[in-house]
């Protein structure tokens, strides 16, 4: 006799996630993992900022985005939250009756751990191509980098690499400067 069949994870397994702890369920999978370090929280949290005051609100930039941090996602079967994430106005839900959205962000930005890079390269990438996102950043705070993606032909095209301080102008946000060296935590 065979054992038996595995039971995949539900969004109500979520509700058990500890508060310190943030839940995702890929393939059917449920992932925790803590909530992000002091490096890692700077990174996004100065991101948001530079990308937000000329992308979603206008003030030296185009307007017409919508940037999320840590949005829960629904994109087919997954339930997944990226670091931060990107909506042309347009494409976003005019209303939202769950705790997720699931229209595709046209733009995700993950910044990488020791304890997340495997899932986030691993399965997350081709999740994100799959339900196409255009746009996907990697920043790893420790090694200081920036790896620009877009998506092309249904897989994943590096069009930059940055370290270090570099003055990054990469798409879709490619009208502004974005100085690396203000986002790492020395």
């Amino acid at each position: 006799m065979g054992e038996p069949a595995e039971q995949k994870a539900t969004y109500d397994d979520l509700y058990n996630v500890p508060e310190n702890m943030i839940g995702e369920i890929i393939d059917g999978e449920l992932y925790t993992m803590p909530r992000p370090s002091p490096k890692h929280a700077k990174v996004t949290s100065d991101l948001g900022v530079v990308i937000g005051a000329p992308y979603r609100f206008g003030r030296g930039g185009p307007g017409g985005w919508i940037i999320l941090d840590e949005p829960e996602i629904q994109l087919g079967e997954h339930t997944l939250v990226p670091d931060i994430a990107g909506w042309k106005k347009e494409r976003f839900p005019s209303s939202l009756i769950t705790n997720w959205i699931e229209a595709s962000p046209d733009w995700i930005c993950e910044v990488l751990s020791p304890s997340t890079i495997r899932l986030d390269k691993t399965k997350k990438m081709p999740i994100y191509a799959k339900h196409n996102v255009n746009y996907l950043w990697l920043i790893n705070p420790i090694d200081k980098t920036l790896d620009a993606f877009k998506l092309v032909s249904g897989g994943w095209r590096l069009l930059n690499a940055f370290v270090g301080n570099d003055k990054v102008n990469a798409e879709p946000f490619q009208e502004i400067e974005i100085n690396l060296a203000e986002l790492w935590l020395e």
